[in-house]
């Protein structure tokens, strides 16, 4: 467990009412009504579609969100490195499945730790020689390794780039005498921001099409797979329609960011989801009639998306841009409007897996008292 020195310097805050006001900026802040309405909405949604839930800690990387989830009824998690897996797997965190490949032979003897002592570990796997390597491996460790074999149905980033490829790894997998074929993966990032929601149903479609016809040619052979895992947050409601899917890997839903917000939901409207994760940051310049400065950059924020957009504190209609490492500028819309020294924000972050991977703790609120502090466990952990 974190000692106090290790949760910063908000820690004598813990408890106090007003305390959120409080902070010491920058603060990467974790609204737990909202996350638990978050995760309670997925559950229902999955329960209601008759589809299991085995969502990514790559996007929280906190074995208390975790451990959140697993109470909610989700299978196991999603780990997209090995480093997310050890510590999930070292908590005791069971069914995990490590979503990217593991190649290194300094790696493959980390997983093989790991495998010996996690409850329900699974490692995919989308090319013969790695396949090759880890069951060799296993063999070693006298402990079978259950390998789910992944497939490319569009992103071009891993999976096997065939229907033949892909059912000559779980006939390998089958034929191994010490690896467990568990199942597939298929999973389309690409799709989940597509902003228009019809074409993002249309694209969606047309790329889980090779996944049932892959799934139809393994149930020919008898190889018919116990999971099909895939499917995120941009296409939860869309894949759980298909019956392909029997699991899914979703994982912003619990923070939600500005990349999300701007996704189309069906019939538009809102989210099932809100925003649970905000940057409190305070206004350490304001010279300037045209805008303020906050002490919350480009390390406070992912900078592959949109920018950061304000929940409190600006005026209507300010946007934010980078303004160095330690900055960040609020223009105003009108000219009439100003911020003042040691006026607070909040931003909603935007995109939240790299946000939080700079972060060392959530500031975990109820209202405005910060209640708890949890340290981001698999931050930098590769």
């Amino acid at each position: 467990m974190a000692n106090a020195k290790e949760l910063g310097p908000n820690t004598p805050l813990v408890g106090l009412a007003g305390s959120r006001a409080r902070l010491m900026t920058p603060a990467l802040v974790l609204d737990l009504d909202a996350l638990e309405r978050n995760i309670v909405r997925m559950k229902d949604f999955a329960e209601a579609h008759n589809i299991s839930l085995r969502p990514h800690c790559k996007t929280h990387k906190s074995i208390a969100v975790a451990r959140l989830q697993l109470e909610a009824g989700a299978l196991g998690i999603c780990a997209a490195t090995l480093g997310e897996a050890e510590v999930m797997g070292g908590a005791g965190i069971p069914g995990v499945l490590v979503t990217s490949p593991v190649i290194a032979d300094i790696k493959i003897d980390a997983l093989m730790v790991l495998n010996s002592q996690a409850d329900g570990l699974m490692q995919t796997v989308d090319n013969m020689l790695n396949l090759r390597a880890l069951d060799a491996a296993a063999g070693q460790t006298k402990a079978p390794l259950n390998v789910i074999i992944d497939i490319d149905i569009g992103l071009h980033r891993t999976g096997a780039p065939s229907a033949s490829d892909a059912v000559a790894l779980v006939e390998a997998a089958v034929a191994a005498e010490n690896l467990n074929y568990s199942g597939v993966q298929a999973y389309a990032g690409h799709i989940m921001h597509i902003e228009d929601y019809k074409e993002r149903r249309k694209t969606n479609i047309a790329h889980t099409k090779p996944l049932r016809e892959i799934c139809a040619a393994l149930t020919e052979k008898n190889l018919t797979p116990a999971i099909v895992s895939g499917a995120g947050t941009g296409t939860y409601d869309i894949d759980a329609t298909l019956g392909v899917m029997s699991e899914m890997q979703v994982g912003s839903y619990a923070m939600m960011d500005v990349e999300y917000r701007d996704v189309q939901p069906e019939g538009g409207g809102d989210w099932l989801f809100e925003p649970a994760l905000f940057v409190r940051a305070t206004v350490v310049s304001a010279n300037h009639d045209s805008h303020a400065t906050i002490d919350a950059g480009l390390k406070c924020f992912a900078t592959d998306g949109p920018f950061p957009d304000f929940a409190t504190g600006a005026p209507v209609g300010s946007s934010y841009s980078f303004f160095g490492d330690e900055h960040g500028r609020i223009a105003f819309a009108e000219a009439n409007e100003r911020l003042s020294l040691g006026d607070a924000v909040e931003c909603i972050v935007p995109h939240c897996d790299p946000t939080i991977n700079l972060h060392d703790v959530y500031h975990c609120v109820r209202g405005d008292t910060l209640v708890d502090i949890w340290p981001v466990d698999a931050r930098g952990r590769h």
